[in-house]
């Protein structure tokens, strides 16, 4: 099969619960590992560099293979590389499970990394592939939705298994939900791949994957190593050759992996460019919010996740019960991504402002975020995956996948360095961080100044998003409808 049937496939909701389940154990085991962090470093021994190889490590080798992974689906068979994803990742948690060192459990995440880049590209194709055009947005609608759900209860699962078992069960409950996701993709997904079966570009795959985990690797050095430190410049520096390597090899061959001619295409880089700005925004205010709850109002990881469930499962109410895809059908697609971010800036501007006034504007904002991702995050992956034929739906899902990597990675990075130079020219004698910072100060009246300045740095960081997000917005928005009043033009004449 290469493509759906008009109607779709007769078992398409059934499948994209499997779908659904799959790309939830992914999602579940970034969140999850958070809040297992002190069990690890207490119990490992782990030190601070450890850590930040046990989380780094998946991150940039799946940020690094996404582009790989759904130009290989296309070509063999996306059912093929599902079924290999999910063994993979079943096979890295049971590693990282069972691991008694440090080397083992990063060796595991690096693994449970390619299955991961295998899944994210593997399951929005599927969804792709399976439904007719008519019910992509709210197919696309639901996926998303899960990206939420496993947001709101990762740290509730993992606050719960660390309670009752020992650190490697947050690993090992992988294991059933992958074992039944493999049987369910077996028995019901169908397969599909480009019926032209192109050469496959082995110097593009390489060229790609070094360059994305290498750029990616440059952001995540910069908050620690600082930005203009010999690590960070060279691993920049290697990142932009090698990507520019790589656009000038997939110009060149009659085969490419990324074919360039989709950033002509004005619905492309419309959504490409909101998608950007929109995870840069949120991934950065998001990360702040966990500080500003933690550090600032002083709760735990676990009563911190729970304050923070109501945008996901907002995301969640919204988008399962097919209003989001309402409203993305009566507005159309760039309406409906200005509106969600207008929403989602209007939010990081309430968490901004009304933050220290207690939990109610915190609340306000993870509501209005919560609808406007509902909203635009489903119309955005949706105007990426329109504008590539569908025989390539993998790399589709690969480049949205990468663009929310990176511009995740990116929005840390960057207003993390805001937070980090407002809070440095409000208290000039503090130490590095805000916990280090409290350690040392003297007397109350001391530790409420730094923790003032420490909320001043994240009003400033929350608006710098809130700007990024709805510039975002209103690009997308106006590249999108540009391409629609060209597309009725072509038509009309």
């Amino acid at each position: 099969m290469s493509a759906p049937a008009p109607q779709g496939h007769p078992q398409r909701w059934l499948i994209l619960g499997v779908i659904c389940l799959a790309q939830l154990t992914v999602l579940l085991d970034n969140t999850v590992l958070n809040v297992a962090i002190p069990s690890l470093t207490r119990e490992l021994g782990a030190a601070t560099s450890d850590i930040q190889w046990m989380i780094n490590a998946y991150s940039l080798v799946q940020s690094g293979l996404l582009l790989t992974a759904g130009s290989a689906a296309d070509r063999y068979g996306r059912k093929k590389l599902l079924i290999a994803g999910l063994a993979l990742f079943g096979i890295g948690s049971l590693v990282a499970g069972l691991a008694d060192s440090t080397g083992q459990l990063i060796a595991a995440r690096a693994g449970m990394g390619v299955g991961g880049a295998l899944l994210l590209t593997t399951t929005l194709a599927v969804v792709m592939q399976i439904f007719a055009p008519e019910e992509h947005a709210k197919a696309i609608g639901i996926w998303a939705a899960v990206n939420a759900l496993g947001f709101a209860i990762g740290p509730l699962i993992g606050g719960f298994m660390l309670n009752h078992f020992w650190w490697g069960a947050i690993f090992l409950i992988n294991l059933p939900v992958a074992a039944l996701g493999l049987v369910a993709v077996v028995a019901l997904v169908p397969e599909s791949k480009n019926p032209r079966g192109d050469r496959p570009d082995l110097l593009g795959a390489l060229l790609s994957t070094i360059g994305m985990a290498t750029l990616v690797f440059a952001i995540i050095s910069g908050p620690a190593h600082g930005w203009t430190s010999a690590r960070v410049l060279a691993s920049a520096a290697v990142a932009v050759a090698v990507l520019a390597l790589f656009a000038y090899w997939e110009s060149r061959i009659p085969y490419p992996m990324l074919d360039l001619h989709f950033f002509r295409d004005r619905r492309f880089t419309g959504a490409v460019a909101g998608a950007v700005l929109i995870t840069f925004g949120m991934g950065g205010a998001l990360f702040l919010l966990t500080q500003h709850l933690q550090f600032v109002l002083g709760y735990g990881p676990l009563e911190a996740g729970l304050r923070t469930a109501p945008l996901a499962l907002s995301v969640v109410v919204l988008n399962f019960s097919g209003l989001s895809a309402k409203w993305t059908a009566k507005l159309g697609t760039p309406v409906s991504i200005a509106l969600g971010m207008v929403l989602m800036s209007g939010g990081l501007v309430s968490i901004a402002t009304l933050a220290e006034h207690g939990y109610g504007g915190t609340l306000l904002g993870l509501l209005l975020i919560g609808a406007g991702c509902a909203v635009a995050n489903p119309a955005m992956a949706h105007a990426i995956m329109s504008a590539i034929p569908p025989d390539k739906a993998g790399v589709g899902a690969g480049i949205n996948g990468t663009l929310a990597e990176f511009g995740n990675g990116l929005g840390v990075a960057v207003l993390g360095a805001v937070l980090n130079a407002r809070f440095a020219a409000l208290i000039p004698v503090a130490a590095s961080s805000l916990p280090a910072a409290l350690a040392s100060a003297d007397g109350e009246r001391e530790r409420g100044r730094i923790t003032d300045a420490f909320s001043s740095g994240l009003e400033t960081s929350q608006l710098v998003g809130a700007v990024a997000v709805l510039l975002g917005g209103f690009l997308a928005a106006a590249l999108l409808r540009r391409a629609e009043r060209a597309d009725s033009q072509v038509v009309a004449a």
